[in-house]
């Protein structure tokens, strides 16, 4: 059996849901979260481990939980992202610093627990079963290692927007089923039927990454020296910076350091960036238990 593990990032403050863990926020007919369909559908694809990736004070509460429960159905590690698990030289520098530094960050504090293919999730996004099948099944095909082979499940902007207030979103050019670019925008604002950031419209059917990328050990490895790369060149007065996955793998791609495959999944997306997005995700996975995809409890 090919051993994949899922890697579930989950230290997000979520300071735009108004109070509360929307990690933990309950969503399913008997108080099921987010994750618990998201694991669901990854160990029906064929993932054997679980690592959650959270804060140190979220511990408590995350394992009472999800925590304990899905260790009676996975091999379940924690791995912690905390704003000062930097490098001692940095420490100083950014000392006024009160939120953690990002996806790549969160994916480095996974060295020496995952040492497997991973796919990377977000722990309050919906990604749907054919996402998480296409990349067991990239994870577990032999791929060239020069240059370093990537996986990133795509969605529709258009599937992946709030009527609640503005997102980011990784928007991506892709051709011939590969990942050519990807550009970290911010704030793109859902207004009559249109994607806006700045006043400027974006093609409501441009891909973009929600942050489900298939990786490598290798890459964990090599997020150490970038890392500490970014925050010897940011500013001591940037305390908002973040080191994150699209613009690390957006570098990658520019350097010729890896090669990403594109993967389409045709199921919808849907997530809670702001409190008022919970009726839609409830309803939506109301539906989708009705059609028979998950049991009325999981």
């Amino acid at each position: 059996m090919n051993n994949v593990t899922l890697v579930v990032m989950a230290a997000g403050i979520g300071s735009r849901f108004g109070g509360g863990i929307k990690q933990l926020e309950p969503v399913g007919p008997n108080g099921e979260i987010i994750m618990d369909y998201s694991i669901y559908d990854a160990l029906e694809a064929g993932f054997n481990k679980v690592v959650f990736v959270i804060r140190k004070d979220l511990e408590k509460d995350f394992d009472e939980i999800i925590g304990q429960r899905m260790k009676k159905k996975v091999h379940v590690e924690y791995a912690f992202q905390e704003v000062d698990n930097i490098p001692e030289e940095y420490k100083d520098k950014f000392a006024g610093r009160t939120k953690p530094w990002g996806t790549g960050q969160a994916i480095l504090a996974c060295q020496g627990l995952v040492n497997e293919p991973f796919l990377v999730i977000n722990a309050d996004d919906y990604y749907g079963k054919e996402a998480y099948k296409k990349a067991y099944q990239y994870l577990t095909q032999e791929h060239p290692k020069n240059p370093m082979p990537i996986c990133m499940v795509g969605f529709i902007l258009k599937n992946t927007l709030s009527d609640n207030g503005g997102v980011t979103r990784g928007i991506c050019q892709i051709a011939n089923d590969k990942l050519i670019d990807i550009v970290e925008t911010h704030n793109i604002e859902k207004i009559d039927g249109k994607a806006v950031v700045e006043g400027k419209e974006i093609d409501l059917n441009s891909a973009v990454s929600m942050n489900m990328w298939g990786l490598y050990p290798e890459f964990i490895e090599m997020l150490e020296q970038g890392f500490n790369d970014f925050l010897k060149e940011t500013p001591s007065n940037n305390l908002k910076a973040e080191y994150l996955l699209p613009t690390i793998i957006g570098d990658m791609l520019h350097n010729n350091e890896a090669e990403v495959t594109a993967l389409k999944s045709h199921d919808e997306w849907f997530g809670v960036t702001y409190k008022e997005d919970k009726d839609y995700v409830k309803e939506n996975i109301q539906l989708l238990v009705e059609k028979g995809m998950y049991p009325q409890k999981i």
